[in-house]
């Protein structure tokens, strides 16, 4: 078996991860790099524990985190979709068998806001999991007079963690955001649609979902 171990050591997977972030760090672009993925692919691979799926579907999911943004080498615009095609073919040679592959495959094509669906539930851990990781540990520009609106949201993000409630069935994204540097508007204004994508989600694995912002239950 193809295990996360294999995928976080690999030459390719690791250069094509560095090459794409850095692209996205010329267009000016929050940090998608080995902080991001590690946080993910943990996250991803804990979500399914705790929800009680098996060790191996947690494995996978796992994996689908650390390689969820490898599009990224190619463009910005359809990563999801281009990440996937060069996972597939990059898992396959990895002697992964096609059934695992179609997993990962489906969960990174589908965790875009744009586009994405909860196809699967290692999709919608990812999507869970991707979309919670809102701090300013992501945020590379160090001129704050020049913040656009993703590093200003970003930057304003003091904490951000996501509680799994295995026995309540509720999964709740807690943020502590400084209004000093970003009202919470501006978090909505561009983070609505990856909020509803979570709830849709959450939904998948039977649960519900619930954002918290400053001690406020907003979702």
């Amino acid at each position: 078996m193809v295990t996360l171990k294999d995928v976080r050591s690999s030459p390719i997977i690791n250069t094509f991860i560095q090459k794409g972030n850095e692209h996205l760090g010329v267009m000016g672009y929050t940090d998608h790099g080995q902080l991001h993925l590690s946080l993910v692919s943990a996250l991803s691979k804990d979500i399914m524990i705790k929800l009680g799926y098996d060790e191996r579907l947690a494995e996978l999911a796992g994996i689908a985190g650390y390689m969820h943004d490898i599009g990224n080498v190619i463009n910005r615009i359809g990563h999801s979709q281009s990440g996937a095609l060069m996972a597939m073919e990059i898992l396959r040679r990895m002697g992964m068998v096609p059934e695992e592959a179609a997993i990962i495959t489906a969960a990174i094509g589908n965790h875009d806001e744009g586009s994405g669906h909860p196809v699967n539930e290692v999709a919608a851990a990812l999507i869970l999991a991707d979309k919670s990781h809102v701090h300013r540990n992501r945020v590379r520009n160090p001129d704050v007079a020049t913040f656009d609106i993703h590093d200003r949201v970003n930057y304003a993000v003091e904490r951000s963690t996501l509680n799994i409630d295995e026995n309540k069935k509720v999964i709740t994204m807690e943020l502590v955001i400084d209004t000093s540097i970003c009202p919470v508007m501006e978090y909505f204004e561009i983070f609505m649609s990856r909020m509803l994508l979570c709830r849709r989600a959450a939904g998948f694995l039977g649960c519900e979902f619930e954002l918290v912002i400053n001690g406020v239950q907003l979702l």
